[in-house]
């Protein structure tokens, strides 16, 4: 799907959506003067078809390579389509200026302290804390003497799904198949992301 037919099926059916390859960041001038955005390398292709007949409900899943070697795979919920197993979507679905919620796992960052993976601000840099400055304090309670769950401790940092939502498209290059978004968004350069909207 390609050309005028992809945008007439995209103004027909209320979702847009289409997978990409982050780049990275770069910096943009235009009338609103110096921009951050980052830039994605979108192109997908159609796997498979579902529909509610066959599988109780309808979806579009979208494929991605990911490596020489493997490929990404998203299945986007849909209300009906006239897509089809081979079909290509690219980024002239999308137009400048449009909102669209970006989705993507963030950067992992390991085992991590509370100070880091909560913001908490430490013990106090005075005489006697040498070696707790970056401790978590008390974590127990007097009852029901036990940690509570969903304490804020140290642990596990990142490597999260994560959303960003209206993020505004400033460049689209068809050539290129890239899109330009406004800020940052969840992912490491290289990383997949899923840019989905809805038309109001």
């Amino acid at each position: 799907m390609t050309g005028a037919w992809s945008q007439f099926f995209y103004l027909n059916f209320m979702d847009k959506f289409i997978l990409g390859k982050k780049i990275g960041m770069t910096t943009i001038y235009g009338n609103e003067g110096a921009l951050n955005v980052t830039l994605v390398e979108c192109f997908s292709k159609v796997s498979h078809i579902k529909t509610k007949e066959k599988d109780g409900y309808d979806a579009v899943q979208l494929e991605i390579p990911k490596t020489a070697k493997k490929t990404f795979k998203k299945e986007f919920k849909i209300g009906g389509t006239e897509l089809k197993s081979g079909d290509e979507i690219d980024v002239s679905v999308f137009s400048e200026g449009e909102k669209v919620r970006v989705s993507g796992i963030t950067k992992a960052k390991g085992f991590q302290g509370g100070v880091k993976r909560h913001g908490f601000k430490g013990s106090p840099k005075s005489h006697g804390h040498k070696h707790d400055l970056r401790a978590p304090g008390s974590i127990g309670a007097g009852f029901p003497e036990h940690v509570i769950k969903g304490k804020r401790m140290a642990g596990r940092m990142g490597g999260e799904r994560s959303t960003a939502i209206n993020i505004k498209i400033v460049y689209v290059d068809k050539g290129k198949k890239i899109l330009g978004l406004k800020g940052a968004v969840p992912g490491i350069p290289g990383g997949i992301v899923e840019i989905r909207s809805k038309q109001a």
